[in-house]
């Protein structure tokens, strides 16, 4: 009972992981770290086959782990973990069992008696093994089934982590192709549009400087037009600066919030503490962080100041927006919280919102430097 209850609670630690969105690599090294507790082994690794009949190490656990995943390599026919790729079963090798097949001579030298391992079937196939080794002694019996009961339960979590992984690719694509679009929309417009309307209305005061003294009615509604179309140009300018902010693309983060906090009707304290141009999905994603939070301060909140903090630390960009407001702020109520944290979990990223009513409110959120390959997912919203 105490065995079931172990791993019991092993597995959910596991579960735990595939929730909360932690990348797969990490995942990988807590299944080795969890098996090989389990079955008190020496050693306990996790192999993905290839399709070429090499094999991925991904994690370890005692004194044959790597650091990290290492390149695809041959299996030693003579290791359990190339008898199960071949038999597509659990497999022992025991060095004080003559009946046992021999174990390889790098193991029996580094003092080894025992090797229990078993596949990992993904959706049907054989994605992988997990085994364990044992220097003090035999490996307990059973231990080929125990092993394989819980490879199948660890499928589970690694297909669920595998989905995460493809989902959050997928959403990363989806959130850089209409990126991608928003600055073709605001150069085609800068490019065209905005530069023709400023062409007519250079001709058109051309014009109304042309006008006899004596047509003063039509040099008044010449200038009425040349007005309108000045203002038609700031208004598209307006449009494309909400597509996408050129200013970002040309100076940066820094500038591009400054900017921002200029045009709030709200006065803005803005603190930036960055160094040099960040990666472009991480500035695109802070800009509309920002962007938005002072939008619902502005439309929403009653507030009378609202403080901007941007830094670098630990590879990670921190961003806190803080109002004075009236509270209450929640994600379920229109106020584009949604499709902000979309973006932001597609760069493996965390947000967070506090806002108890009569308090102000405060958003914050995390993003990752470094290029994503995995989920960190924290949406601690309150409704109210």
């Amino acid at each position: 009972m105490r065995r079931i209850g172990d791993e019991q609670a092993a597995l959910r630690q596991l579960a735990m992981l595939v929730i909360r969105g932690v990348k797969p690599s990490l995942v990988f090294a807590a299944v080795a770290e969890e098996v090989g507790a389990l079955f008190n082994a020496d050693y306990s690794g996790i192999v993905r086959f290839e399709p070429d009949g090499e094999a991925t190490f991904l994690a370890g656990r005692g004194w044959l782990a790597r650091d990290g995943s290492g390149p695809a390599v041959k299996l030693d026919p003579n290791l359990a973990l190339a008898l199960v790729r071949e038999t597509g079963r659990a497999a022992r090798l025991d060095a004080d069992d003559p009946t046992s097949p021999s174990l390889p001579e790098d193991l029996r030298a580094g003092g080894v008696r025992s090797a229990v391992s078993a596949p990992i079937v993904v959706e049907g196939r054989r994605w992988g093994a997990i085994g364990v080794a044992s220097r003090g002694g035999p490996l307990p019996p059973g231990a080929e089934q125990r092993m394989t009961d819980l490879a199948e339960l660890i499928a589970i979590v690694i297909a669920n982590a595998q989905a995460h992984t493809e989902l959050t690719e997928a959403r990363a694509r989806v959130v850089s192709t209409a990126d991608e679009t928003r600055r073709r929309i605001e150069r085609d417009l800068h490019d065209g549009a905005q530069q023709r309307l400023v062409s007519l209305a250079l001709q058109l005061r051309g014009a109304q400087a042309t006008v006899p003294p004596e047509l003063d009615d039509l040099a008044a509604e010449l200038d009425r037009v040349a007005v309108g179309l000045t203002s038609a140009l700031d208004e598209l300018r307006e449009l494309a600066r909400g597509i996408h902010p050129a200013i970002l693309a040309q100076a940066g983060l820094a500038p591009a919030l400054r900017t921002l906090a200029r045009r709030s009707p709200i006065p803005v304290d803005l603190q930036v503490r960055t160094e040099g141009r960040l990666p472009e999905r991480v500035e695109v994603t802070a800009y509309y962080v920002v962007s938005e939070a002072l939008t619902n301060a502005a439309k929403h909140a009653r507030a009378s100041t609202v403080t901007v903090t941007v830094e670098t630390a630990d590879d990670v960009l921190r961003i806190s927006v803080r109002d004075d407001g009236v509270g209450g702020a929640g994600y379920a109520r229109g106020t584009g919280l949604v499709g902000l944290g979309d973006r932001v979990e597609a760069l493996s990223g965390q947000i967070f919102l506090t806002s108890p009513r009569g308090a102000g409110t405060t958003l914050r959120a995390e993003l990752p430097l470094t290029e994503p390959n995995g989920v960190t997912v924290n949406r601690a919203w309150p409704e109210s």
